[in-house]
């Protein structure tokens, strides 16, 4: 059975500045599709060339050190995914130089049904210094490193990430279907500490959703959001925003950049997930009365109004609830390692 809902488009900006995406595009951490942002970028304009001058342009920075590429049997289709008991995934991985890749990549191009292949979330730093200093983004720090991602057609699954996302396609066309942090719960997300993206993932197909079995992924579906990406576009996907992503030509490449948000001090937040294992350890199996005590707690501490929570207590006994210095953050740390160690 195939969706049959449409989903919502994703709002677009074109002509921006970077200083006016960072403003009043990325603060409110809803998707955007930035049109042409990067269009100017000389990789861009090499892939519109033609893939062999892309691979070409690549090969001036190519390092030699080896990335993380995968395989798939040409009847997977290109679909990421568990094998069939879930005891392994169903692709095959293996270290080469990104080029080494893209050259298969050509390869492949030149069949119809062909095994799939991709280079995924290497470091740009790593194997293609110089690459940066050609193909820069500036609405993002410059200390936020890049990462390319380089195959043929190739599906990640419905997955998260608890970064803020920027990825800016360089060659070939992307799928991009998104659904709100809220849909959680109808997107049947499988093993949070065992999962072929790395990240938790949704067991539900998106091209033929069996909702026989997985019912409740209508909804899901009737709150998604897509759109199709060009050569030079970028699409922003806030933290935790669920994101499907399709790509739909024989060659294709996409540079993105992940960064933490700071606190109110300037401090990178730490991991969310991080926090979330330990809730598992730490709550989970408490009783139902004393989780829902806890989950009141955290209503009030994590989630509620750090000002109104601290109105009454003088300011200089606001310890842990007020702004931390880089010595109370160490010194919190060192104490959750230590009671984690035990």
């Amino acid at each position: 059975m195939t969706a049959t809902s449409a989903p919502h488009s994703i709002r677009e900006y074109a002509g921006l500045d970077a200083a006016a995406i960072r403003r009043d595009v990325l603060p409110d951490k809803r998707p955007a599709i930035l049109r042409g942002l990067v269009s100017d970028w000389p990789a861009v304009k090499q892939g519109l060339g033609s893939p062999a001058a892309l691979v070409r342009y690549l090969n001036r920075f190519d390092s030699g050190k080896t990335v993380d590429a995968l395989l798939t049997a040409p009847e997977i289709d290109g679909q990421i995914f568990y094998n069939d008991t879930m005891a392994g995934f169903n692709f095959l991985r293996n270290q080469l130089p990104l080029t080494a890749v893209a050259e298969q990549v050509l390869r492949y191009a030149q069949f119809p049904k062909s095994p799939a292949v991709a280079a995924q979330s290497a470091l740009i730093r790593d194997c293609l210094p110089g690459f940066s200093a050609e193909n820069s983004l500036e609405i993002v720090d410059a200390g936020v490193l890049p990462r390319i991602w380089l195959g043929n057609r190739i599906t990640t699954p419905t997955h998260v990430d608890e970064w803020n996302n920027v990825g800016c396609v360089v060659a070939g066309r992307r799928r991009f279907t998104l659904f709100p942090p809220e849909q959680i719960a109808n997107l049947y997300i499988g093993p949070i500490d065992f999962a072929p993206t790395g990240a938790p993932m949704s067991l539900v197909s998106l091209r033929h959703p069996d909702f026989e079995r997985y019912p409740k992924f209508r909804e899901a579906l009737a709150a998604a959001h897509a759109a199709d990406l060009a050569p030079g576009d970028a699409i922003f996907i806030p933290p935790l925003w669920w994101h499907h992503v399709e790509s739909l030509e024989p060659f294709n490449v996409l540079v993105n950049y992940w960064w933490h948000d700071t606190q109110g001090d300037g401090a990178l937040a730490d991991s969310g997930f991080d926090a979330l294992l330990h809730g598992i350890l730490g709550i989970r199996a408490l009783p139902p009365a004393t989780r829902r005590a806890w989950a009141a707690f955290f209503e009030r501490y994590v989630f509620g109004d750090g000002a109104e929570v601290t109105a009454h207590i003088p300011e200089q006994r606001h310890g842990i609830l007020g702004t931390l210095s880089a010595e109370q953050l160490a010194g919190l740390r060192a104490r959750l390692a230590k009671r984690l160690a035990r």
